[in-house]
């Protein structure tokens, strides 16, 4: 639209009373645009107001040489009107910002929105009127807004930092910040130009602005991995998916990790040889694809670092490669963050550049910036004259383009800075607790930034509008999410954290960026199908987590959480029911031994150790299989006798093949996994007898299986937690062997059905109350039940050895594991208890798969150590790093 016709329309709205409206939104970029589309579809009256002249959010600001999309455009697009996505074709695989620019003016002619948006008018202050239960916002141009409910589309970087430098306002030559480029554009050629910072504006303008300048110097404080763009026509396989089944590719695309649609990808590094990941890695950087190289090279390349400095390596050696001057590209190399821990940038001939005689590259972290003069730039080392400054410094990012439209005052006065003063809270990312009728587009809490911003902005549209138009049909007027829903996201942030490497860079992602602003992983990672199946689940759950209001008293409140699992539990749990499968009990033994068996086969085998040896040892009536899983540092070990799970029924010496592996490398430790006799063919107590049979054997035989000599500590999981207990009771009454310490997990310890966990937990879980009835049956006759060597609880606890013992929350077993706990307290037993919070049944020995679940396994490895009197380190090597300092524990404890 013409500047006139922008002036004339706001001049016009300056002569109005306040503007009554059903529905304010700030910001006219992807999301006001769609906002105002919705909202009129849907029947309610709205205005946006847009502090820029024009249509297009941060494209509309960021116009510096070589902006462009990171996400390919056929991706980065709106897809909610098939006729629009065939009507627009996009030139490039990343359209550069005019286009992207040309195509959100595109959209804004083709609905009618402008008519719509009041452009260069700034919110100036919004106060919730509790008694007319409306938003009351004032503007710096142009009429007031009164309007019910209030939606911040703003973006998540469209806030500017500013410099953090003594001396700007001394210096005489021309000063631009990328993130505000001049519309008219800027002429550099012949002179000397600064650029400070190497983000992803300054990886993209810095070529660009080379060969315009005399002279060009860098100043980089923090090197970033950089990826080859690769630009040119969109892929012939991307755009064949896409027109093959427009329909299913945007559906992909929304249920995916990323906002991509891209497949999980299943194999982990340590499966692959060396040629092989190289093989993956330049098929990758050949692509030019930053959501496949992100995501497609090996499953455990984002949450693990050893997974994770493969690729890091594997791209640092492109850089040395293609950068000449050794000290340069070692300058260039990062070396603080995990690769994707910091959102990574795709770049047109960024590394060549260094190689051009006329750029100069400046290591901050060697020779920090002191002043900046009338016409230069020195540090500590040196003076650089300059003409030209560029701060490509990046944004207050997420919070910050929210809090510095306006001050937000909330009911009863609350401000919305003070709320969020120690690190963002929020509900889903969308609300904030203490605002009522307020709404935020790709909020902090949700997705956003870490997804493909077009499929996130597209969700949070539809989900606001159907909620707002779902209240007005109730006769509901106010919406406002609760505390404990608010505190609940907090803590399901915090969890979500503990998936991915990102809390261990200091990034935009958590606030690092800018002085002062509390560090806290502000978006979402646990993906973004699954941010968008619990959105729905509050929803089908009667709006979980909010109160509603209308008029007469009408009220509704559905207070909870939405999340009470760790978000992998939640995703292998709901993968299993994806699957249909009939319960294992309908099986039969042996349909059910030959099933998970099968399953046991698809699970990653676990990283290396030095070796694994396959035996037999005498039990109590015959021979027994066992594998031994020995370190691969130099004996002697201590060593754990081992007992897996599976009812008594199911299961072998291999079946926990993944956790003995993993729990020897953390223990430094020789684990011995032993095959007991199963039911019904050996009802109880034959695994009892057995449990004790080779653990006496192995006693005896240590130093020939290459263990310390003296005591063994024993180890087991469900049932094998139960011939655990068992046999350290019998080893106490039969005279030995001696016994250092016990490790039980989920353990079976009594007979009784009627604890409020078997209620809690009875469906949903994978071991379910049925299932274990079925166990029971099988093994032991009800008149054996309360026998000691089935039902440990029921017998003598003290003088056993010290214990380890961990419970799950979402376990029909917990309160039993409790039980146990505390009677061994109670008996003078030296106990100590890890209750995992949002855990289930499978949790720890699905190794790999459920990833919160390695600090569990990192306490019981300690525990093991002190037991065998050892220092309780253990290796961390593939550890997300639980050593560094978290900042999802800082967004928990901000809402708790």
């Amino acid at each position: 639209m013409p500047d006139a016709m922008v002036d004339a329309r706001a001049s016009g709205a300056a002569n109005e009373a306040t503007q009554q409206v059903d529905v304010a939104v700030v910001g006219a970029g992807f999301a006001g645009l769609y906002l105002l589309h919705r909202l009129r579809k849907a029947g309610f009256t709205t205005v946006a107001l847009e502090e820029a002249g024009d249509v297009g959010g941060t494209w509309y600001w960021n116009r510096y040489p070589g902006a462009r999309c990171d996400i390919q455009t056929i991706d980065y697009s709106y897809t909610f009107d098939p006729e629009l996505e065939t009507a627009w074709t996009w030139s490039e695989k990343y359209a550069t910002q005019p286009e992207i620019l040309r195509y959100l003016g595109f959209v804004a002619d083709r609905y009618d929105l402008r008519r719509d948006i009041r452009f260069r008018t700034k919110v100036t202050e919004a106060k919730w009127d509790e008694a007319a239960e409306r938003w009351r916002l004032t503007t710096d141009h142009g009429a007031s807004v009164s309007c019910r409910y209030y939606i911040m589309a703003t973006g998540c970087l469209s806030a500017p930092k500013p410099p953090e430098i003594d001396g700007v306002k001394d210096f005489e030559g021309e000063v631009y910040f990328t993130g505000r480029w001049p519309h008219s554009g800027v002429n550099l050629a012949g002179k000397r130009v600064a650029v400070i910072g190497t983000g992803s504006s300054g990886i993209q303008s810095i070529p660009l602005i080379a060969e315009q300048a005399a002279h060009l110097t860098v100043f980089q404080r923090t090197p970033n991995f950089a990826l080859p763009a690769h630009n040119g026509p969109a892929p012939d396989e991307r755009m064949s998916l896409l027109q093959g089944d427009r329909a299913a590719y945007r559906e992909q695309a929304r249920q995916s990790m990323t906002g991509v649609p891209y497949p999980q990808q299943m194999a982990v590094s340590w499966q692959l040889s060396d040629a092989e990941r190289r093989l993956r890695f330049e098929e990758a950087w050949g692509k030019g694809d930053l959501v496949y190289i992100l995501t497609q090279l090996w499953a455990d390349q984002g949450a693990d670092l050893d997974g994770n400095n493969i690729v890091s390596d594997l791209i640092r050696e492109k850089i040395r490669a293609a950068v000449k001057d050794p000290e340069t590209a070692a300058a260039l190399t990062p070396h603080d963050h995990p690769f994707g821990a910091k959102r990574p940038c795709l770049d047109t001939n960024y590394y060549a550049t260094y190689n051009r005689p006329n750029v100069t590259l400046v290591n901050l972290r060697q020779e920090p910036i002191k002043a900046i003069t009338a016409d230069s730039i020195s540090t500590d080392k040196r003076s650089f004259d300059v003409d030209v400054i560029v701060f490509a410094t990046g944004f207050d990012a997420m919070t910050g383009a929210i809090r510095a439209v306006h001050p937000i005052t909330g009911r009863g006065g609350k401000s919305l800075s003070d709320v969020w003063a120690q690190g963002p809270q929020t509900y889903l990312g969308l609300t904030v607790a203490g605002f009522p009728n307020f709404f935020m587009i790709t909020g902090p809490g949700s997705p956003s930034v870490l997804s493909n911003m077009a499929v996130s902005i597209e969700q949070h549209v539809d989900w606001i509008v159907d909620r707002l138009a779902a209240l007005r049909d109730a006769g509901f007027s106010t919406i406002e999410a609760t505390d404990a829903a608010q505190a609940g996201w907090g803590q399901h942030m915090a969890d979500c954290s503990m998936l991915t490497l990102h809390r261990l860079a200091n990034t935009w992602y958590t606030g690092a960026n800018v002085p002062g602003k509390v560090h806290a992983l502000m978006p979402y990672t646990g993906g973004v199908g699954p941010y968008r199946s619990i959105c729905d689940e509050v929803v089908s759950r009667g709006m979980l987590g909010f109160k509603l209001t209308g008029a007469g008293g009408a009220a509704q409140c559905n207070d909870g959480e939405v999340v009470r699992l760790q978000p992998d539990v939640r995703l292998v749990l709901n993968l299993l029911g994806q699957l249909n499968l009939p319960p294992i009990e309908s099986m039969g033994a042996l349909g059910a031994r030959a099933f998970v068996n099968e399953f046991n086969k698809s699970r990653p085998a676990g990283r290396p150790i030095g070796e694994i040896v396959d035996g037999t040892l005498p039990g109590s009536d015959g021979p027994l299989p066992y594998r031994l899983y020995r370190p691969a540092t130099p004996g002697p070990h201590p060593v754990v006798v081992y007992f897996h799970g599976g009812g008594w029924v199911l299961g072998d010496e291999q079946s926990d093949h993944p956790f003995c592996r993993d729990m020897v490398r953390r223990t430094d430790m020789i684990f011995v996994s032993v095959g007991y006799r199963h039911a019904p063919e050996h009802r109880f107590p034959t695994a009892a007898e057995d449990g004790y049979a080779a653990t006496r054997w192995i006693a005896e035989h240590v130093a020939e299986l290459g263990g310390t000599p003296g005591a063994v500590l024993v180890a087991g999981w469900s049932a094998g937690g139960n011939v655990a207990a068992v046999t350290c009771q019998l080893a106490r009454d039969r005279g030995g062997p001696e016994i250092a310490g016990q490790l039980l997990i989920c353990p079976v310890t009594d007979c009784t059905f009627d604890r409020p966990s078997y209620n809690d937990n009875a469906t949903g879980y994978f071991l379910t109350r049925s299932l274990m009835y079925w166990f029971w049956d099988l093994y032991c006759s009800p008149a054996d039940r309360t026998n000691p060597r089935v039902s440990p609880l029921r017998g003598q606890v003290a003088g056993l050895p010290p214990a380890f013992i961990v419970t799950c929350e979402f376990d029909p077993l917990r309160d039993e594991g409790i039980a146990y706990a505390e009677a061994l307290s109670a008996a003078g037993v030296p106990v100590e208890q890890l209750k995992a919070r949002g855990h289930f049944h499978s949790s720890f020995t699905m190794v790999d798969v459920v990833i919160t679940g390695v600090q569990g396994r990192v306490q019981m490895a300690e525990a093991l150590r002190r037991f065998a009197g050892l220092p309780p380190e253990v290796r961390r090597g593939d550890e997300n790093s639980h050593d560094h300092a978290s900042p999802g524990h800082k967004i928990a404890a901000a809402a708790s």
